[in-house]
């Protein structure tokens, strides 16, 4: 089975309907390139340094406007879309969120739902310091979900960085592992290529991976930078498109499922796990 993908990598704001307006842009023009499939990055409605400001604009998931647009265009396009993850508010406790992906069938039906699991708690230089637990709760499931496309595998951002959950995704049966991020400049530099080709080479598996690019200025003063370069590899470890640092962007690309079988049939690591003890 082959088909069409697109991802959308954006400069998301702290303002949702601005961001939505943008998006829905985009998804017009990819879905006029004939997609079977779009992806977006993490926190697509919203990027905020401010847990008052989110409180102001967030919503819950059942009133969320981009969740609610979003499916509608997958319905009307007969598209699936995979929301790399949006930024939304919950019961309890009241002062944290939801960093939650969500992807969507040609129907309009939510299919999968994913709560990032690894909160991104890390000093990264004396200026720049992340505490996602301050502002999120992490969540506590792994999500393998079967459509007509493939099977997916979902994670976010900070995921990537561990491996034993893609190697459990894969051993499910996962085909495409998805790994929306917002990751920063300084660590994506670093480590972000790397990463993704590593969990696709290790896993026999395509990997893509929309993220957010550029620089967010915040409603109450300060920003953030993110790194790009959103990246599908395929499941040799070959990098079949990269954005690198544009904002803005829509990338294309073709999903072939026969590579996944073809690389798990030549290296079938995954089924080579053996036991062991520490000395």
């Amino acid at each position: 089975r082959m088909w069409k993908g697109a991802f959308l990598q954006i400069s998301s704001t702290d303002e949702p309907k601005q961001n939505l307006a943008l998006i829905n842009n985009m998804l017009n023009s990819a879905v006029a390139n004939n997609v079977e499939f779009v992806a977006l990055p993490e926190t697509a409605n919203c990027i905020s340094n401010s847990n008052l400001h989110k409180e102001t604009v967030l919503q819950k998931e059942k009133e969320d406007m981009t969740l609610a647009s979003l499916t509608e265009v997958a319905k009307k396009k007969s598209i699936y879309i995979l929301i790399g993850s949006l930024a939304i508010k919950q019961n309890v406790p009241k002062n944290k969120f939801l960093n939650r992906s969500f992807l969507i069938n040609p129907s309009g039906s939510i299919i999968a739902k994913y709560d990032k699991l690894h909160m991104f708690d890390a000093t990264i230089s004396d200026s720049e310091e992340y505490i996602e637990s301050a502002s999120f709760v992490a969540g506590k499931n792994a999500k393998v979900i079967s459509t007509a496309i493939g099977k997916f595998g979902l994670s976010i951002c900070y995921d990537v960085r561990f491996p034993h959950l893609y190697r459990g995704l894969s051993q499910r049966g996962a085909q495409l592992l998805t790994v929306p991020a917002a990751f920063t400049v300084p660590t994506g530099k670093a480590h972000w290529e790397i990463l993704l080709r590593a969990r696709a080479i290790e896993n026999g598996a395509f990997v893509i991976a929309p993220a957010q690019s550029g620089t967010h200025n915040f409603t109450g003063g300060g920003y953030r930078k993110t790194y790009g370069h959103s990246m599908v590899v395929d499941p040799w470890g070959n990098i079949l498109v990269n954005a690198k640092h544009s904002t803005g962007t829509i990338a294309y690309f073709t999903c072939d499922l026969s590579k996944v079988k073809s690389a798990r049939s030549k290296l079938p690591s995954l089924t080579h796990d053996c036991k062991f003890s520490y000395e």
